[in-house]
């Protein structure tokens, strides 16, 4: 039999990277790692634990606590959740201010190196997608097939602004759309493992397909295994 593929999908927020990932993990019989919920757990442990008086992040104490944090995937019901320190915080790292904060936690070398090691781990055995930022040029430079993933940030931001919604949020669509202007720069300008495109990337732009005709482009280019 042989080994089935690694498959590194980056691009922007909110261009439906992680649950087109999930889609295309469960058709090919991969796992599916979401790369950007191992950042947010770390954020999450960070709002809880490592904050100073005025309830902002303190990176240099989370920092030093790196070594008390455990984050692990595990399968409930058929789907990779999030644990952190033996709790699932599946939920807890979708909240707004875990990802107000997130950039600012990713953009940290120590933190990058720490988690570097837990995904490259994981798809030593093959048979892994795995969605992010720096995948395809940092985390898994040698991935059987790499993807890019973009979109105009208007429909991001009027995508993203839907999830909120329906997750009862408050808020609105300008002040989603400035969060993801933040996020893009930061994560593109970081000096540590930018958001990028990797040069033996394709790119896939879904500005104007929908989940499942993303879905069946990006099944086009993987041969069968």
């Amino acid at each position: 039999m042989t080994k089935k593929p690694v498959i590194a999908i980056d691009g922007f927020s909110s261009t439906g990277k992680s649950s087109i990932s999930k889609i295309i993990a469960k058709r090919l019989g991969l796992i599916h790692m979401d790369t950007g919920a191992l950042y947010r757990g770390i954020t999450y442990f960070a709002l809880q634990n490592c904050t100073d008086e005025n309830k902002k992040l303190d990176i240099h104490k989370l920092i030093s606590n790196l070594p008390n944090i455990n984050l692990e995937f595990q399968n409930i019901d058929g789907e990779l959740q999030l644990f952190l320190n033996g709790k699932n915080i599946n939920k807890e790292i979708r909240f707004p201010q875990v990802s107000d904060n997130v950039s600012q936690v990713a953009k940290e070398a120590d933190i990058r190196n720490f988690l570097l090691k837990t995904q490259r781990e994981i798809t030593e055995k093959g048979g892994v997608i795995m969605d992010g930022r720096d995948i395809g040029t940092v985390v898994l430079p040698n991935a059987d097939y790499k993807f890019f993933m973009t979109a105009s940030q208007d429909e991001r931001a009027r995508r993203r602004f839907l999830e909120l919604e329906a997750a009862g949020e408050k808020t609105d669509v300008e002040t989603v759309k400035q969060n993801l202007i933040t996020r893009d720069k930061i994560d593109s300008e970081r000096e540590i493992s930018p958001l990028k495109q990797a040069d033996d990337a394709i790119l896939i732009d879904n500005t104007h397909i929908n989940k499942e005709e993303t879905i069946e482009l990006i099944l086009s280019y993987i041969k069968k295994f």
